[in-house]
């Protein structure tokens, strides 16, 4: 009796601490990579989606809170923006390539960052979705900390801004190659920008999985995208959602 005591006290201790939440998310992750790699990293075994799927299976059995897991894991949240400015050293490898295919990628990255977020405005408009749905929606194609930020900043709900980023990067990652494919596109500079610019940190880790170059570039696109949208979202999202919701 009193050992069950001691371990309910001792999981209500460490059910919201920070040690619970970062040994829960780098468990999850660990063992998506392992399925990942059993699974030749496929496009469809994208290991950031088996992890998330793996923390909500784990919070829902539990009565650890999504808000209280978030909270207690945000040295792992903190680690975003240094992980994404380290995508630069390998970037600057490639600067005498950079230089030669700046001008297209750089409208490529204007008229790229311009569509994604008015075609998902648009479409959430067209679908009938909430106000605050389409707030929210607008900085889908940004990493995770800028689009919480220009959701928090436009009026949205950061929670599902950053849902909505997972989704876009899971999709992205899942019908990239084939779309690539499709449309015959086999530069591997176009393959990793288009692919980092649309479906960000997950499209980056996916084009690493690939090769260097692609996940070069990918970061690339994905870094260049999210400084733009940061830009070009709070100035746009409102102005389009308010004129249709007056």
């Amino acid at each position: 009796m009193s050992t069950s005591v001691d371990l309910a006290a001792l999981w209500k201790l460490l059910a919201h601490t920070p040690l619970l939440a970062i040994a829960l998310t780098l468990c999850a992750y660990l063992c998506a990579m392992k399925i990942a790699e059993k699974l030749h990293f496929s496009p469809l075994a994208n290991p950031v989606v088996m992890a998330v799927a793996m923390i909500i299976l784990a919070l829902s059995s539990t009565d650890i809170s999504y808000a209280d897991y978030f909270s207690a894991a945000q040295p792992i949240h903190l680690m975003l923006g240094p992980v994404t400015v380290a995508l630069a050293i390998p970037l600057a490898r490639q600067l005498p390539r950079l230089r030669k295919i700046a001008f297209p990628l750089s409208v490529g990255l204007l008229l790229g960052s311009l569509t994604a977020i008015m075609s998902a405005v648009l479409i959430i408009i067209w679908m009938r979705g909430s106000y605050q749905l389409a707030l929210s929606i607008g900085p889908k194609s940004a990493t995770t900390p800028i689009a919480i930020g220009i959701a928090e900043k436009i009026g949205g709900i950061p929670s599902v801004a950053a849902a909505i980023v997972i989704v876009t990067g899971a999709i992205g990652a899942l019908v990239a190659r084939y779309l690539f494919n499709w449309m015959r596109i086999s530069s591997p500079e176009i393959r990793g920008f288009a692919l980092g610019l649309a479906a960000h940190g997950i499209g980056t880790a996916r084009g690493f999985q690939v090769s260097k170059e692609i996940g070069t570039f990918a970061g690339l696109g994905m870094g260049l995208n999210g400084i733009l949208t940061a830009f070009l979202a709070p100035a746009l999202v409102p102005v389009i959602v308010n004129y249709f919701f007056r």
